[in-house]
């Protein structure tokens, strides 16, 4: 049986395929079209699915939607929008027309499927479920319980508790987001990477308004947000209640960001953790359940995360890496397979995501000598290339690094990665200035062997995606992983799941003693992560690396052609998809509201 799952037309549209219960592929249209967050009906995603796997559309059973457009349509008329600009049979039309789809469509509530995204990847018998975004049609938190008994939808996975719109923990949390003069649905992480700068001396006041309530609720007190129909997130009543003036945004990075704003960041966070856990402790004595899995937006903070594990009552805890809206069309594709009675889904965690293209090395090879490059050829020859690149890293050389199939969501995890050494103490200034072109808090998550992860971090279990952090506790000085407040968020590395990846850390360990890697995603800041290797080359050209790996080949950075930096415009500003919808500046994402649309 084969399944398509779409998620689109919000943000983070994303596309993937279920072979008899096995994931096979999976991308965002972002890579593809180089939109950051594009949410348009995800085309070249839904392509390359479909050629990865030598299908066509009459190979389908189904395709499954990650909403029930009718409900959303209802929470928006209701909510003040315009009738005439919401359209609730657009995402079936779209599918139809543009993807030329004629067969069944199956439609699922928005944090059904953020649910079914994360229990039928955990690899649980049976488990909790904590899903916590924005806002999917009404529903911002649902509490559920998931167990593998039957084949149907019904028993599998149901939601038995909600949290309703407007009351919502990812609106409070966007809120602050925009307050600090960050995107709104993009710039929540840099909250959270700001907090531990600040201290938490406004967490009262920020408590008033919201209203936690015994058992699943809470309610927030909307004299203090006008995110439902104004043109910020927040009103004037906000502005008193916090004691201080929201920070403008600038051309690129806004204004300074002062210990006021610093102890903001701080209180929201500390705000949000207190609240999860409070809604875990309920969640866990109203089901008894061991395990929980997670998933919507506000799961890919991974303080909160971290917190949740060592002191709420879960014995383990999984949280689906593509959380956000990228990994809806997981979970409807899942509850598609089982409606249909297909084989259940494979019952094993997952443990990678490197769902997406790949290119082979005659491709790669192709593309080099058209572009007249001077490359080293290291096939047959892997040894030699991660001694290599391990010799450069300890020369504190900057990597870009591309190779095998591409990462779904967020993290780069080994795949389409900037590498650099964590022992170098200027790393992270040189990372976020010269190369991410980004704010100079941002912390850099470690790539760790798994064998070695205990011996430097507070961490007993896997963690594979980057989705917790924790203490480091290593003897060793890591400056480049080691954020303000002596924490990390690892990615732990298996050779068994990511041999030449973790080859490439056992070389640099050999060399230094340091089993560890810096970690960052291969973009710059606005773009997203590469997904080509002539992305790869433009991408390494804009961020100045030091060197670039794709695949077998190995390419200095002074080689590439300072010609390049005129194409990067062009290379930015290009839109492949010609059938995707609605063109990015009507129906791209505000950057300090949250859109409802």
């Amino acid at each position: 049986m084969n399944i398509l799952g779409i998620s689109a037309f919000y943000h983070e549209s994303s596309c993937c395929l279920l072979r008899d219960g096995r994931l096979v592929a999976a991308a965002s249209e972002e890579r593809f079209t180089r939109l950051k967050h594009d949410p348009r009906l995800p085309v070249e995603a839904f392509r390359f699915c479909l050629e990865r796997e030598g299908l066509d559309l009459l190979d389908l059973d189904a395709v499954a939607y990650y909403e029930l457009p009718e409900l959303k349509h209802e929470r928006q008329l209701r909510s003040g929008m315009q009738a005439s600009a919401l359209d609730p049979e657009a995402p079936e039309r779209a599918i139809r027309e543009r993807l030329g789809w004629e067969g069944e469509i199956l439609f699922f509530p928005h944090h059904l499927c953020h649910a079914a995204s994360a229990f039928y990847w955990s690899g649980f018998e049976r488990a909790a479920t904590l899903t916590v975004d924005g806002v999917g049609e009404w529903a911002t938190t649902t509490y559920g319980l998931g167990h593998r008994g039957g084949r149907g939808e019904a028993g599998d996975l149901s939601l038995f508790a909600e949290v309703r719109f407007p009351h919502s923990l990812g609106l409070l949390y966007s809120t602050v987001t925009a307050y600090l003069g960050f995107a709104v649905n993009d710039g929540e992480y840099k909250v959270m990477g700001l907090a531990p700068y600040g201290e938490p001396r406004l967490v009262d006041r920020l408590a008033q308004a919201i209203r936690v309530e015994p058992g699943p609720g809470f309610t927030l007190d909307l004299k203090f947000f006008d995110f439902v129909a104004g043109t910020r997130m927040w009103t004037d009543a906000f502005e008193e209640l916090v004691g201080g003036p929201p920070r403008r945004r600038g051309e690129r990075r806004g204004e300074e960001i002062l210990p006021f704003h610093r102890d903001l960041a701080r209180s929201a966070q500390v705000l949000l953790e207190e609240i999860l856990l409070e809604k875990a402790r309920w969640l866990h004595g109203e089901t008894g359940e061991d395990d929980l899995c997670m998933a919507g937006g506000v799961a890919l903070n991974c303080v909160a995360n971290g917190r949740i594990l060592r002191e709420g009552p879960f014995r383990r805890l999984f949280v689906q890496p593509a959380a956000g809206d990228s990994g809806g069309c997981l979970g409807a594709a899942a509850l598609a397979h089982a409606k249909l009675g297909g084989t259940p889904i494979v019952r094993q965690t997952l443990r990678r995501v490197d769902l997406g293209p790949s290119f082979s090395h005659s491709e790669i090879a192709a593309m080099i000598s058209a572009a007249g490059l001077a490359a080293t050829d290291y096939s047959g020859r892997e040894a030699e290339l991660l001694d290599a690149v391990a010799e450069r890293l300890e020369r504190n050389e900057i990597i870009g690094w591309f190779d095998g199939r591409m990462e779904h969501g967020p993290r780069a995890l080994g795949n389409r990665s900037i590498l650099a050494n964590p022992l170098d103490p200027n790393v992270r200034e040189r990372l976020n200035r010269r190369v991410k072109k980004r704010e100079a808090f941002r912390p850099f998550a470690p790539a760790v062997l798994a064998a070695q992860a205990a011996a430097h971090f507070d961490l007993d279990h896997p963690s594979p995606f980057m989705l917790e952090t924790c203490a480091v506790r290593s003897i060793l000085a890591l400056p480049g992983i080691t954020h303000v407040d002596g924490s990390a968020r690892p990615q732990t590395v298996d050779p068994a799941d990511h041999p030449r990846f973790a080859a490439l850390l056992e070389a640099f360990f050999r060399r230094t003693d340091c089993p560890i890697l810096v970690n960052t995603s291969f973009n710059v800041a606005g773009e997203p992560i590469v997904a080509t290797p002539v992305d790869a080359l433009l991408g390494a050209a804009d961020a100045t690396l030091d060197a670039l790996v794709l695949g077998d080949f190995l390419i200095d950075g002074r080689d590439l052609p300072e010609v390049w930096r005129t194409l990067l415009p062009a290379w930015r500003e290009r839109r492949r998809s010609g059938f995707a919808g609605s063109s990015p500046s009507t129906s791209a994402i505000s950057e300090e509201l949250y859109t409802f649309v």
